[in-house]
């Protein structure tokens, strides 16, 4: 049964169309410009997710180690693409490959449908790729402090596109060493977005290490800006700004 995504039913979409769709543990929501919206669009997405998703599965089924491994993997032979953009990444910020691949194939669901429509939103459970022509306000998610649900970023067109990944040591399914109420990471390649969230958030253990982590931001090449609540702290760095929700 597929989780119920809460923050959805928040989505202010009068300039999109959106539909959700779910693959396994792949679980969509995306949002395109309302005049390019057509019937058979959710049909064609499917299949592309579809294909994805196999080219990963056979990979993993000759190099089951690459589905477990909590640190950088090294590949030894060929890999599809987006395996290749998920070690990539992993081995950038120094975690495990499979840490990205939420915000991986949101963009290359995003990146597949930007030539059918001028504006792109897809999330993938929470982590999201954009690319748009107006404004975007994205909220800021997590567990444990005030200031969560209260914060949005607002991302501008000349950012586009752009990943916007999210872990939490308290809130959803991904696995963290740390206690990040919300590690937030913009980056124009959103796998590194979601594997920089991740080291990001592992890097967080409590208050007294906000301003590590930013260091640590501010040292991953290709990164553009970082958000971080602990507690009743918030800590930023980079292109990005922050705007009540």
């Amino acid at each position: 049964m597929t989780a119920k995504r809460f923050y959805r039913r928040g989505v202010q979409n009068e300039r999109f169309a959106s539909f959700q769709l779910a693959v396994k543990q792949t679980d969509l929501w995306i949002a395109v410009a309302r005049g390019s919206f057509h019937p058979s669009l959710p049909r064609q997405v499917e299949q592309e997710v579809w294909r994805l998703r196999r080219s990963l599965e056979l990979f993993l089924e000759e190099h089951p180690e690459m589905a477990v491994t909590l640190e950088p993997y090294l590949l030894t032979g060929p890999a599809p693409d987006l395996v290749l953009e998920m070690v990539r990444a992993g081995n950038l910020v120094g975690v495990g490959p499979m840490a990205s691949v939420a915000g991986a194939i949101a963009e290359r669901i995003g990146r597949f449908l930007m030539p059918l429509s001028p504006e792109v939103i897809v999330e993938n459970g929470g982590d999201i790729f954009i690319s748009a022509v107006e404004p975007v306000l994205v909220g800021v998610l997590g567990a444990g402090s005030s200031l969560a649900r209260k914060l949005a970023l607002l991302i501008e067109p000349r950012q586009t596109p752009l990943g916007v990944c999210t872990s939490s040591g308290k809130l959803g399914p991904s696995h963290s060493f740390g206690l990040a109420d919300a590690a937030v990471a913009l980056s124009p390649s959103a796998a590194l977005a979601d594997a920089a969230a991740t080291a990001l958030g592992n890097a967080v253990r409590g208050e007294e290490d906000l301003k590590k982590a930013l260091e640590l931001a501010r040292s991953i090449p290709g990164l553009t800006g970082a958000l971080l609540l602990c507690g009743e702290k918030v800590a930023a760095w980079g292109d990005l700004q922050l705007k009540p929700l």
